[in-house]
């Protein structure tokens, strides 16, 4: 077989993601071609995907030190720091590669998504639409750009891309989701027959499928066709279910290593310094408030908005977290040292954002399990606890596809209950360690009587009042992300209260397991 064939072989294994296959047989070409530049890449590539990132790497940088304008590599390269959070070495990657091409629409993109993840929507719109320039119908990017004008509030904006992706690709069902996020289906229904009649294509990938299923299980709720509307979650769930094949197993073990390592750990013993900037981190159960009361925050004239940031979660599991299981000495090591690396590391991050107020809300839902590295890190921070009505909560989780991994288990059943108890014990195992620390805001009480309960959430942020707070909505500073980014941008509503009563019969088995209670913190 000639090197050509070859390689168009190995290009074909990687599309059908058998990494370990193309990584294997690269190492033997690089044995046979040892100053072949391409080959290191086509393996870092390899490595990069199968999430092997360091690795990746070293193969990018030793294509580049054979070919020093190998564009791709340099790209690559960018995409791999990117990953690791060197976000600072990653921009000047693509800066690089920019520089020997200013039509490379691999980096044009790349760079652009990299902008986005800092907060920076306005250079990443910029970049899009330069990419744009250079391949008018490249859907990919298409995508990218309406789903960063949906972000910052331009529906109508996004909703327009988004049919001109449909009209070169019917079947991007990527799309028709996104579309359906921005419909109500009361108003406007013949995007549901549409998704009716694609649906139906035998030709779909199961990719195609989830979305699509998600998005009509949205629309049939709009038009308060519950029954169907639970039939489509439902097939959407289990399509994405066979997809990860995700063991929760991992979580529970994670949140028993928590309980086990804090329970006995004095953490008002712990004294770090900390930064002039504060963190209001806003955690709990992801869809139990946390976008709403981030809104709330932000309004406020002292606060910026940072959004769902994952700097926190991946600098813990960085540095303390091996097989599923906490480092308890490494914690103490750290805690009991002069210096404060994990919060350190975390403003260096979030000096590329180039926020401009001091107080800063980083609402990652999934914080609530490092509330006890929050009080030790970060003692000059918040900690507001979202919670909401278990079954409302639980409901909304099983009517989202989330983008992140870390949501695997979200789509079954009894995968989401067990989660969802494994919080609801750790919260509490918070709230007792910490009582004083931790603000309970809960949605219902905040639904209900508004001005009260938002002017006790400013007083113990330490802010004076600030009537925005009141109207969220008129006051919104900067992108949403979340899957609330539609709903965020509107008046707090009662509709969504007791919303699990319509699908009652249909969840008995994810009702029938979890822990209802509410909290009256």
């Amino acid at each position: 077989m000639d090197v050509r064939t070859k390689v168009s072989q190995l290009q074909n294994h990687l599309q059908a993601e058998n990494y370990k296959f193309v990584v294997d047989e690269c190492n033997k070409l690089i044995n046979k071609y040892p100053d072949n530049s391409f080959f290191y890449n086509l393996c870092g590539l390899a490595l990069q995907k199968s999430k092997n990132i360091k690795n990746s790497i070293e193969y990018f940088k030793k294509s580049i030190d054979l070919d020093t304008n190998n564009i791709a590599a340099i790209n690559n390269l960018a995409n791999s720091y990117k990953l690791l959070f060197k976000l600072d070495i990653a921009e000047k990657l693509y800066l690089k590669a920019l520089k020997i091409n200013p039509k490379y629409i691999q980096a044009l993109n790349n760079y652009s998504n990299l902008k986005q993840q800092i907060g920076n929507f306005n250079a990443s719109i910029e970049l899009f639409l330069k990419a744009l320039e250079i391949k008018p119908n490249q859907t990919n990017i298409l995508f990218s750009l309406a789903a960063a004008y949906q972000e910052i509030g331009n529906f109508k904006k996004s909703k327009e891309i988004a049919n001109k992706i449909l009209t070169i690709e019917p079947k991007n069902a990527s799309t028709h989701k996104l579309v359906s996020s921005i419909i109500n289906y009361k108003d406007e229904n013949d995007h549901l027959t549409v998704m009716e009649d694609l649906i139906k294509d035998t030709t779909l990938k199961k990719e195609q499928l989830i979305d699509l299923y998600f998005a009509l299980g949205k629309a049939y709720e709009d038009i308060e066709n519950y029954e169907k509307s639970y039939e489509n979650l439902e097939k959407g769930n289990k399509l994405k279910k066979t997809k990860i094949n995700y063991q929760i197993n991992n979580e529970v073990k994670l949140f028993k290593s928590i309980t086990k390592t804090f329970e006995d750990l004095d953490l008002e013993s712990f004294k770090k310094t900390s930064k002039n900037k504060s963190i209001i981190f806003i955690c709990g159960m992801p869809r139990s408030g946390t976008t709403l009361i981030e809104q709330i925050l932000a309004a406020h004239p002292q606060v910026n908005g940072g959004g769902e940031l994952i700097y926190l979660q991946n600098l813990i599991g960085q540095n303390f977290i091996e097989n599923f299981k906490l480092n308890k000495q490494k914690i103490i090591n750290e805690a009991s040292s002069n210096n404060n690396i994990i919060e350190n590391k975390y403003f260096e991050l979030l000096g590329l954002h180039k926020f401009s107020s001091k107080i800063i809300t980083d609402k990652a839902p999934p914080n609530f399990r490092w509330i006890g590295f929050i009080k030790i890190f970060f003692p000059n921070s918040k900690i507001i606890h979202c919670n909401r009505n278990a079954k409302d909560n639980c409901l909304s989780l099983f009517k989202n596809n989330f983008a992140s991994s870390h949501m695997d288990w979200a789509y079954d059943q009894k995968d989401i209950a067990e989660y969802y108890n494994q919080y609801y014990d750790l919260i509490k195992f918070w709230n007792k360690k910490l009582p004083k620390d931790i603000y309970n805001a809960n949605y219902e009480r905040i639904v209900q009587n508004k001005e009260i309960e938002i002017k006790k959430l400013i007083k113990f942020c330490g802010l004076k009042w600030n009537s925005a707070c009141l109207n969220h909505h008129k006051h919104i500073k900067a992108p949403i992300s979340s899957a609330s980014v539609v709903q965020a941008r509107k008046p707090i509503y009662s509709s969504s209260l007791n919303s699990n009563n319509k699908y009652s019969k249909y969840l008995e088995k994810l009702f029938s397991i979890i822990d209802d209670g509410n909290y009256s913190m």
